[in-house]
């Protein structure tokens, strides 16, 4: 057994030598986030089970943590746009495999540059930090996280989540990596769209292919996947597995429905959020993609809600530039999705509640309206 050791530093040189620390000696580590309240950390805390933490100050020792199998490199906390957020196993072996799969993948002809401007506290800014770690990629820390600056003095790759994408110019870069939320319908052709998440440690598919070694398989409609980047366990338990296409039982369900065609894999969104209504099935991911689209609309999430009629109504909940776009969310849905996309009810809101990473906090949607 090892023990947990939670790295408690801004992103930057910092929380590079402390990880490279870790790694040289073995001992697993979280990274956790400084954006937090003290009463959220200590929540954060007790769900990673650290048992201290280290700053730019020394270690602290944390009461009622518990260390982790000698083979356990990371524990990370899931994005909780679902739900609770759930602790994550992570093995040195599936770290190294991550970061050389993505490294192999983006090479080139020279290894990457990255820019880490995403939190190390969720998997996809981890990942960038984790490529130079463990593999053969370099840190651009020179420019913060000036993604436009960065592009123009040495930096070759950027991960970045849709808000970044729409406010910065980032066609300076060889390589751009999306992730988070559903991707926008169009984007420039150095902008890769990824899909993976925390247990699939970091993204494993990129523009609909599976990365090589990455298996992906549509299981009852589900996605489920068999790669070596795949988390061992959870800290409350361990890894749900189901019998894949092949009669084997050692693939993972992720929990988000999908097809998968030949080597196209096609993620519609969470199986959890799927709006029933009037007896037709409805994506959130898909109408917001569709709705982000009408001028004006800043920000959009939709959900459901009961219904006598219909069992579940559609609800759009709208950042707007101060107009309202009733008539027009209603027949841009009927237009590109049909009738039953089409909102019962529209709601103008300030904000979206959103992860780190760009994900929608689906489970505080209803504390909307």
């Amino acid at each position: 057994m090892t023990p947990l050791l939670a790295l408690d530093f801004e992103l930057g040189p910092d929380l590079e030598r402390a990880i490279r620390e870790t790694v040289d000696s073995s001992v697993a580590f979280c990274v956790l986030d400084r954006r937090t309240s003290p009463r959220r950390r200590l929540q954060e805390l007790a769900r990673l089970g650290a048992t201290a933490v280290r700053d730019l100050d020394g270690v602290t020792e944390v009461a009622g943590g518990a260390p982790v199998d000698d083979e356990i490199g990371l524990v990370m906390l899931t994005s909780g746009s679902s739900g609770e957020p759930k602790a994550v196993e992570l093995t040195w072996t599936a770290l190294r495999a991550s970061a050389e799969l993505t490294q192999s993948t983006l090479r080139g002809d020279a290894p990457p540059v990255w820019l880490a401007c995403l939190p190390a506290c969720h998997i996809g800014g981890l990942a960038v930090v984790l490529r130079a770690v463990l593999s053969d990629a370099t840190l651009w820390w020179d420019d913060g996280d000036d993604l436009e600056a960065a592009a123009t003095h040495g930096a070759t790759h950027v991960s970045v989540v849709r808000a970044q994408l729409a406010r910065h110019d980032v066609s300076g870069y060889r390589t751009v990596l999306l992730g988070g939320a559903r991707p926008p319908t169009a984007v420039l052709e150095n902008v890769i769209a990824t899909w993976g998440m925390t247990e699939t440690g970091s993204g494993v598919v990129y523009d609909g292919v599976a990365l090589p070694g990455v298996e992906v398989a549509s299981v009852d409609g589900e996605i489920c996947v068999r790669t070596p980047t795949l988390f061992r366990s959870y800290r409350t338990g361990p890894r749900p597995h189901v019998i894949g296409p092949d009669g084997r039982d050692d693939w993972f369900p992720t929990g988000d429905a999908g097809e998968v065609n030949g080597e196209r894999v096609s993620v519609k969104g969470r199986l959890g959020f799927v709006i029933n209504t009037g007896g037709e099935k409805l994506w959130p991911e898909e109408l917001e993609s569709v709705l982000s689209t009408i001028d004006g609309v800043h920000d959009v999430a939709v959900t459901g809600a009961d219904d006598p009629e219909w069992g579940q109504r559609v609800v759009a909940l709208v950042v707007s530039d101060g107009s309202k776009f009733d008539e027009r969310i209603r027949n841009v849905a009927n237009e590109r999705i049909g009738p039953w996309a089409k909102p019962k009810e529209i709601r103008y809101v300030a904000e979206i509640p959103r992860t780190a990473n760009g994900k929608i906090r689906r489970s505080d949607l209803p504390n909307l309206f």
